[in-house]
């Protein structure tokens, strides 16, 4: 494979923040829209992250918010974003940089977006090899019905502690 100097990657990234960057300013502008809310998964040790002693000792790895009902304050600048949220009836201002932002989820219209977060150890990964592109190929068929039930049985990535995703063919949902 070649080498890609240019880094699609890292552009791809980044003009995704853009869409998340533009949404919210326009929230913090004029309000939520109709049915529209969001679930943003951040870092909570990732570099420039604000939240409170108390926030980080319950959410030591990453946390979801809803911006939803109650919020208040957000303010969006182009490194990130601040906001007012409510945890257990305890206000709380939480500074997040868009670089820590993990996933950005807007149910209403089944809007997502992932993202790569560099964090402390970005210099030890730099040093591993990139990970190789994964293609999905169709699957074949599976010749019994014990075979498809195996197949429904394996965890999903998230479940293994995996990074990727499985891949997983339709024709095991498929009647026989």
């Amino acid at each position: 494979m070649a080498d890609d100097h240019i880094r699609y990657d890292i552009l791809a990234q980044e003009a995704l923040r853009g869409v998340m960057r533009k949404v919210l300013a326009e929230v913090a502008r004029t309000g939520l829209p109709g049915n529209h809310h969001f679930f943003i998964t951040f870092l909570t040790g990732a570099p420039g992250v604000r939240i409170s002693s108390r926030l980080r000792e319950r959410y030591p790895e990453q946390m979801t918010i809803v911006i939803q009902f109650q919020y208040w304050d957000l303010k969006v600048t182009d490194a990130g974003f601040e906001v007012g949220l409510s945890f257990s009836d305890v206000p709380e201002k939480l500074e997040i940089p868009f670089s820590a932002v993990r996933g950005f989820y807007d149910p209403s219209v089944n809007f997502e977006l992932e993202f790569d977060v560099k964090t402390e150890n970005a210099e030890d990964e730099a040093a591993a090899p990139a990970p190789e592109p994964v293609a999905v190929v169709p699957e074949k068929k599976p010749e019994t019905k014990k075979k498809a039930a195996e197949a429904e049985k394996k965890p999903a990535a998230a479940e293994t502690g995996g990074k990727g995703a499985d891949v997983v063919s339709l024709d095991a949902f498929r009647k026989k």
